[in-house]
């Protein structure tokens, strides 16, 4: 059984990986109104990941014996002045999330709760993975700065990614 604090932030952590989804999916259509659609599709790729990473923890409530909670979800940001400031709320967000990861891992530790310690670990890992993506792809916006078809081979390069298995 899940202890009742560790129950409430896992409840809470779905929301936010749903905010993530919703973020990312406002963003590539942003990023699509603007025919950047390489950059649009790497957007629309990671808002189906965060949509995985919310049933992950939803899974993980169930199998534990716990109830899902669900609470409102925010409107996401759907206005940006710039791809390069696009970005900057990707990395931004993220650093965001692995605040929240790092508290229910400590809480997980707090509660004594182990599945929770060696579930959340999969998350800490991850955002490291997620922070540092996005970190690159803001450092080499900021790298071609106001040059457009610099920007554009970047968006090319990024449409290449696919989904993660």
């Amino acid at each position: 059984m899940i202890p009742k604090k560790m129950l409430e932030a896992l409840n809470a952590q779905v929301g936010e990986e749903f905010h993530s989804a919703f973020l990312y999916l406002a963003m590539s259509a942003w990023c699509d109104s603007k025919t950047f659609k390489g950059f649009s599709r790497w957007l629309r790729v990671q808002f189906q990941e965060e949509q995985t990473h919310a049933l992950k923890l939803v899974d993980h409530i169930i199998d534990r014996g716990g109830s899902l909670s669900l609470s409102a979800i925010p409107a996401p940001t759907v206005e940006f002045k710039s791809l390069t400031e696009c970005f900057e709320a990707v990395l931004g967000h993220e650093r965001h999330v692995t605040e929240k990861v790092h508290a229910l891992h400590d809480l997980a530790v707090r509660e004594h709760d182990v599945a929770a310690q060696v579930f959340m670990q999969w998350y800490v890992t991850e955002q490291i993975e997620e922070e540092a993506h996005s970190s690159e792809i803001l450092e080499k916006l900021k790298m071609v700065g106001d040059r457009p078809g610099a920007a554009l081979y970047l968006d090319k390069e990024y449409g290449k990614r696919g989904s993660k298995d």
